[in-house]
């Protein structure tokens, strides 16, 4: 499978001081991010994602109540906000399976979702504009990290190990993937996670939207309940 092209270029440029904070904030955390696991990419994908995976659902409930007790239509940003949460749990899954992390790496996780969940929720009550830029840059710096760890791969630091069967199932990936296939369809996702909420955000600004890019396939995994029948 080819991944979709995607555009490395895309920045949105702040543009008042709702943008810049979110964009400070992002650059913050990408500093941590930095700081903590260098070019561990495979470890810091682990943590990252399961960060990455909190903000799809925590818009998904709230423009769910929301919708419930305005008795509106949602125009479609439930679903997308969902399958966003699913996908980057898969991102999780995936990752797991490729670089094992700690007992220390699994205590940040714990304390970093709880922090970020808690701070992400009021974020969204108070100005989902602000959250949804946030989630942009956040998937900006996302598809930079990801060609970097390409990079990596490509000029032998990482190694280019099988790709695992969760991925190769999701993503319907050739029997021979390896992890620069992983790679390429997880950066592709982040690219598209990247503009659908500068999109979100440019439309409750009243802001130009522009169109997505293109986002790869994804087969979703049978439940065992279905396994057993």
């Amino acid at each position: 499978m080819i991944p979709p092209f995607i555009d490395l270029s895309v920045h949105h440029k702040p543009g008042g001081l709702s943008d810049r904070i979110a964009f400070g904030f992002t650059k913050a955390l990408r500093w941590c991010a930095d700081t903590f696991f260098a070019e561990r990419y495979g470890h810091r994908a682990v943590v990252l994602e399961t960060v990455a995976a909190v903000p799809g659902m925590v818009g998904a409930t709230i423009n769910h109540l929301a919708c419930l007790r305005r008795m509106c239509d949602d125009k479609g940003w439930i679903k997308t906000l969902m399958d966003e949460a699913e996908n980057e749990r898969m991102h999780l899954m995936t990752f797991i399976e490729i670089s094992k992390p700690t007992l220390f790496e699994r205590a940040v996780i714990m304390g970093v979702q709880w922090v970020f969940y808690l701070f992400f929720f009021g974020l969204y009550l108070v100005s989902p504009k602000t959250a949804h830029r946030v989630v942009g840059y956040f998937e900006e710096e996302a598809v930079i990290s990801y060609t970097h760890y390409l990079a990596e791969i490509d000029q032998g630091r990482s190694a280019n190990v099988p790709a695992p069967a969760i991925a190769k199932r999701y993503w319907g990936l050739p029997d021979n993937a390896m992890l620069r296939d992983v790679v390429l369809v997880v950066r592709a996702d982040e690219a598209h996670h990247r503009d659908v909420n500068h999109g979100f955000a440019n439309e409750l600004a009243g802001l130009p939207v522009a169109e997505p890019a293109a986002c790869p396939p994804h087969h979703a995994l049978e439940p065992n309940w279905k396994k057993a029948a």
